[in-house]
């Protein structure tokens, strides 16, 4: 039996999470902290691997603590930066234990990422657009701003340089953010969940990629397979990808 904390407990990805666990045939959940719980090697109560949904404002330091209590962790929280990954890289590599940040868990939207960047070579122009409920806190989201990077890193070994856009004004920042070089538009809609649309296009040829999650038990064999596989691991991983043999 893998032994589990989740942190982030009682929040609404967080219960999930933990009810997923419960179900699971070869995990027991040993720890459920949240907000104003210390984290410590006691209170994660031998727990080989921590859960991490809490929000973007604690989440790294969340992850310090458990590297520090001797805790594998897959991380589901958003908000994280290029600073913030080397910094918990290399706490983790130091410390000799794992950590694994996905920007999604689930698996349409970490193989609608992967087929992305597979494709992104071979189309002139690409754009995002992300989809979500307006209760997220964050803009992009994770998922979005892995997709575009994912896709201009393919583009710049494919040698393409940038995209055909003639737009000379925007002063309501219409063409949306800019991540790499490809823009990321993102709505918050009731309603929605979390869906993601990835547009590629050539002269007289379009291809859309879309994924959409309707409730957040999609997100749950994501993330049960994440904890199982970060077992073993050392440093930092980012993406489920990674771990998923694609």
């Amino acid at each position: 039996m893998i032994r589990v904390a989740v942190t982030g407990a009682k929040g609404r990805m967080g219960s999930t999470v933990v009810q997923a666990v419960t179900d699971a045939p070869d995990m027991e959940v040993v720890a459920l902290l949240d907000a104003g719980d210390a984290i410590t090697a006691q209170s994660v109560n031998g727990a080989q691997v921590a859960v991490d949904f809490s929000v973007p404002t604690v989440t790294e330091s969340n992850v310090h603590a458990l590297i520090d209590a001797g805790v594998d962790v897959v991380v589901g929280t958003t908000g994280w930066t290029e600073e913030s990954y080397a910094r918990v890289s290399e706490h983790a590599c130091r410390a000799g234990q794992a950590v694994l940040i996905a920007p999604n868990f689930a698996m349409g939207a970490v193989l609608a990422m992967k087929f992305a960047a597979m494709a992104a070579p071979y189309f002139e122009s690409a754009e995002v657009i992300e989809m979500h409920h307006p209760g997220k806190v964050d803009a992009p989201s994770g998922t979005a701003v892995a997709t575009a990077r994912g896709m201009a890193q393919a583009r710049r070994a494919a040698g393409w340089g940038d995209m055909p856009d003639a737009t000379q004004t925007d002063e309501l920042g219409a063409r949306g953010g800019r991540v790499d070089g490809i823009p990321v538009h993102a709505v918050r809609l009731r309603g929605l969940t979390a869906s993601e649309e990835i547009l590629l296009g050539n002269e007289g040829e379009q291809l859309v990629i879309r994924t959409d999650s309707f409730d957040r038990a999609s997100f749950m064999p994501g993330v049960l397979l994440g904890v199982r596989r970060v077992i073993g691991r050392t440093g930092l991983t980012i993406g489920l990808d990674e771990v998923m043999d694609l």
